[in-house]
């Protein structure tokens, strides 16, 4: 009862997931993300298994189309899983199992990947991906959250979502953004709330380590309050000297 899409930045050489369902939890085992290498949403049931296979395989260059008919080569029940991914060329692949209660389906595009199961209908797919290929001049983890957007404007799930996720790698070997919305009644209008407020903060933690490394290292609401105009910190207790 899952829709996400995953997807590379060509500018950027991000990789990222956006992923939103009717369980909660979903930001821990959906999205697989390797540093400059790929990513991929392991959907519908869920096999942790398959998530480390494909993350180690993503890690060795192997192409998306390869990887995931080795993943299904070796489940025991391949026709339940949905799997989107996108590999270390920029190419993109896809599988919905017969046995995915309907609509399930998925669109493959030009570096992306999108789609879903116990879905509204087809339109649910198509929205993620026209919003996905009408704002190619915006960041990536941007753009995954619109799509999520339109999935759910197109008419989601019918039972409605629970939890969502974003979870967006650029150069470095941890991620750049990991946000998550474990259990609401509204996740993807709350991970929209959660992203707008962490998006200006996206210098800070990029150079924190590099930052605390040098003992240059500010408060975030100290930095925040100089970065983000109109932005003042409310409510903040002083912190003890050495805390964070």
């Amino acid at each position: 009862m899952t829709f996400s899409i995953v997807a590379r930045c060509p500018r950027t050489g991000q990789y990222g997931v956006g992923v939103a369902t009717y369980s909660p939890n979903v930001g821990r085992s959906c999205p697989v993300v390797v540093a400059n290498r790929g990513a991929a949403s392991m959907q519908a049931v869920v096999n942790p298994a398959l998530n480390a296979m494909a993350a180690e395989m993503m890690g060795k260059g192997i192409s998306a189309k390869k990887i995931i008919a080795e993943l299904l080569e070796c489940d025991p029940r391949p026709d339940s899983r949905q799997i989107l991914m996108v590999d270390v060329y920029g190419q993109a692949h896809a599988v919905t199992g017969s046995f995915n209660p309907t609509y399930a389906g998925h669109h493959v595009g030009a570096g992306y990947a999108c789609g879903g199961n116990v879905l509204a209908s087809e339109a649910v797919v198509a929205a993620m991906a026209a919003s996905y290929e009408a704002t190619a001049d915006l960041a990536l983890s941007e753009r995954l959250v619109r799509s999520l957007e339109a999935a759910r404007d197109a008419g989601g799930q019918p039972e409605g979502q629970t939890s969502a996720a974003l979870l967006v790698y650029g150069q470095r070997p941890f991620s750049l953004v990991d946000l998550r919305v474990e259990l609401d009644d509204e996740p993807i209008g709350e991970l929209r709330r959660i992203w707008d407020w962490y998006q200006p903060m996206l210098p800070y933690f990029d150079t924190y380590l590099e930052n605390s490394l040098r003992g240059t290292l500010k408060r975030w609401w100290e930095w925040r309050q100089e970065h983000v105009p109109g932005w003042v910190a409310k409510h903040l207790r002083s912190p003890a000297k050495g805390s964070s």
